[in-house]
């Protein structure tokens, strides 16, 4: 059984008609609650990070990496490796704090694993390289006190 990652990764990138219909197509891959790190999040929750993506970046594109993909008796966990790119025109939420839009090509590592329970995502841990992004926009730097 092969999990359909472009389509995914497309449901993320893609605006649609309006909120109801993003619920929809979210809600077509998504449990609701799906519980993403640890802390469970709605349809709507989701809805909202797709359009911050899509607000931060102009010609946003995805490039998958690396899929792996493991079957269980409860359905399958899907890990995936995929850079995401464009120039930052907007506000970009990280760990450090919002970077305002800088116009400049931004690139982005991520890993996410996914639980597939009944053909819905359950659960995913996701991780982003945002610091070697930052780092390598100039946004952010190692600095060493003295002594």
């Amino acid at each position: 059984m092969a999990f359909d990652i472009e389509g995914l990764l497309d449901l993320w990138s893609t605006p649609h008609q309006d909120r109801a219909a993003a619920e929809a197509a979210f809600g077509a891959w998504y449990a609701d609650p799906v519980v993403i790190n640890g802390t469970p999040m709605t349809v709507a929750d989701l809805v909202s990070r797709a359009e911050q993506v899509r607000n931060t970046f102009t010609d946003l594109e995805r490039e998958v990496l690396d899929v792996c993909e493991q079957a269980n008796e409860r359905g399958s966990k899907v890990a995936v490796a995929f850079r995401m790119s464009g120039r930052q025109t907007g506000a970009l939420g990280t760990a450090a704090g919002v970077l305002p839009p800088t116009e400049r090509e931004l690139q982005i590592r991520v890993i996410d694993v996914l639980t597939i329970e009944g053909g819905l995502i359950a659960s995913l841990w996701m991780t982003a390289d945002e610091l070697g992004a930052l780092a390598a926009i100039g946004a952010a730097r190692l600095t060493v006190p003295p002594g």
